[in-house]
């Protein structure tokens, strides 16, 4: 869950708040060669992570921290394409189904174990056993027997995956997949050490110290509640020379009101803007705009009868006036999304049309209060009531805050007798009670995983671990299904397929998209080498440095 947004991000999860960074401007003393003395950056997020296991995050806080301290086979750059991490060597079969990646020798995990291609075999089996209820089961679909696995049908020890020499991996795929390599680059597919896993059992990734890295920074500090740790730098990282920083110490900020001080004193090097502060500054010397693919919504609990009822989630998606919600509240460059996938982010193979656009279906997510009383009242006599009292979750970071309170009032204002009833809570707690089911409506969000639409659509078929609102839809499922097995192969039909999913999606508001969330930062020059990723908004600190 944008998650990221929560990526769960709030999946976003998102399940996506936005992460919020921000960087230090270090001593004022620098080197020969002009880097400032104390490599010491300073970052402050909107929450706590979660968890640094791997197999069990879903926010982007944690996927920020992992992607610091752990390398898999292959990470993302700037612009969403996959680039070698452990990763020297890579060779895929005529057919496309066997995939040989051959890896480095000399990655070390901090308890001094080498890294090894079972490394990989053990991670993978492990996030698809049942038992470990992974959310992001669905990055090893196109792994032969993953699936079966996954609902408990095989043993893990079927995986299409096996160490074919101490450092090359084997990969047998159900058939040839596109998009495979860029998800040999999600945080879910890196490598975990079994004797660690073992030795620490259910406390592995809950605290820094039940946690083992084999990445450019170690964890130190997190006791799994505090708001406050470090990330230092790993003397051992294979590519430690490449490091500058020394140490990213991390600080929870849910107040952008209070970073943007900091900023303004010159003790902070990157802020992200919000509200008025991002239209007020959005022209100044050190903003950065920070595009992301990702959309924010309303999910439903279709456990709930009343939720079930598709003529209220049209009612309140037709309420919801997301212009203004764009232009007035978040004032940073965000936009009305009409669709799950959100524009800009995939194009027909064939005519080049942007996707968001050929499964849009008129009233469905546009502002037309007059159309949403109708189905309103529609909705309350299929349910045989006169008013509604539910509860709107989100995390508790002051944006956050300002959008629910404007969605609650358009609410209430477009549908007599609803009563919306805001339940602001902590991140971890939020994507704990989606994972359980414990909510009516929650505000959340997606981020990409990979750039292409599947990475949005596929995680709301009736089978999946992310679709904790329970939605089911024939049509999308079918349609889910061809993309991946009858059409995988061909460019067009597949296509046809995802917007089809899509489609089926929007006719029956399974879930509410409000926008495609985008957000300004104020950087400071003195701080380089930051790597941002358009596509799932995740920071990369592994070669950031400050000058002086």
């Amino acid at each position: 869950m944008l998650k990221k947004s929560i990526k769960r991000t709030t999946g976003f999860v998102s399940i996506v708040a936005l992460g919020l960074v921000i960087a230090a401007c270090g001593s004022k003393k620098a080197d020969s060669n002009g880097l400032a003395s104390n490599q010491t950056i300073n970052l402050a997020v909107s929450s706590e992570p979660t968890t640094l296991d791997i197999a069990k995050i879903t926010d982007s806080v944690s996927f920020q921290q992992v992607d610091q301290t752990t390398d898999g086979l292959y990470k993302y750059d700037s612009k969403g394409k996959v680039v070698p991490a452990l990763a020297t060597k890579l060779a895929v079969s005529k057919d496309g189904k066997t995939y040989t990646i051959d890896i480095r020798h000399d990655s070390k995990w901090s308890n001094g174990d080498k890294v090894t291609a079972e490394d990989f075999v053990y991670s993978w089996q492990r996030a698809v056993t049942p038992k470990t209820a992974s959310q992001y089961t669905y990055l090893f679909s196109p792994i032969k027997n993953a699936d079966e696995i996954a609902s408990g049908k095989l043993a893990p020890s079927k995986l299409g995956v096996k160490a074919s020499g101490k450092y090359q991996l084997k990969v047998t795929l159900n058939k040839p997949t596109t998009y495979f390599k860029l998800v040999l680059a999600r945080e879910t597919l890196y490598p975990l050490d079994k004797k660690a896993v073992d030795k620490f059992g259910s406390k592995y990734g809950t605290q820094s110290k039940y946690t083992v890295y084999n990445g450019a920074f170690i964890s130190k500090g997190w006791t799994g509640s505090n708001d406050s740790w470090t990330l230092v730098k790993n003397k051992n990282y294979w590519n430690s020379k490449a490091v500058k920083a020394d140490k990213l110490s991390f600080k929870v900020a849910k107040s952008p009101s209070t970073s943007y001080s900091l900023y303004q004193a010159k003790k902070l090097d990157i802020v992200s803007l919000t509200g008025e502060q991002a239209a007020q500054l959005k022209n100044n010397k050190d903003a950065v705009e920070r595009k992301l693919a990702a959309t924010k919504y309303l999910l439903y609990n279709q456990r709930k009868s009343i939720l079930k009822n598709k003529n209220i989630r049209l009612a309140f998606s037709l309420s919801i006036n997301r212009k203004q919600l764009t232009n007035k509240v978040l004032q940073n460059g965000s936009t009305p999304s009409k669709t799950y996938v959100p524009e800009g982010f995939a194009k027909n193979p064939t005519t080049k049309e942007d996707f968001a656009k050929e499964p849009y279906v008129k009233n469905t997510t546009d502002y037309n209060p007059s159309l949403a009383k109708k189905y309103y009242e529609k909705g309350l006599k299929e349910l045989g009531k006169t008013s509604l009292n539910l509860n709107l979750m989100s995390s508790d970071d002051d944006q956050t805050k300002s959008i629910v309170e404007f969605i609650q009032s358009n609410l209430q204002q477009n549908l007599p007798g609803l009563k919306i009833n805001l339940q602001s809570v902590p991140l971890p707690t939020l994507i704990a009670r989606d994972n359980e089911g414990n909510f009516d409506i929650t505000y959340i969000g997606w981020s990409a995983d990979f750039a292409d639409p599947i990475s949005f659509l596929s995680n709301l078929t009736s089978k999946s671990p992310e679709n904790s609102g329970k939605w089911a839809n024939s049509d999308f499922d079918k349609a889910i299904e061809n993309s991946n097995n009858r059409d995988a192969n061909n460019a067009e039909k597949r296509w046809e397929d995802l917007v089809a999913a899509e489609k089926a999606l929007s006719e029956d508001q399974g879930l509410t998209p409000l926008f495609k969330p985008n957000s300004v930062d104020l950087v400071n020059p003195k701080l380089k080498g930051v790597v941002y990723d358009e596509i799932n908004g995740h920071y990369d600190y592994t070669k950031a440095y400050l000058v002086k």
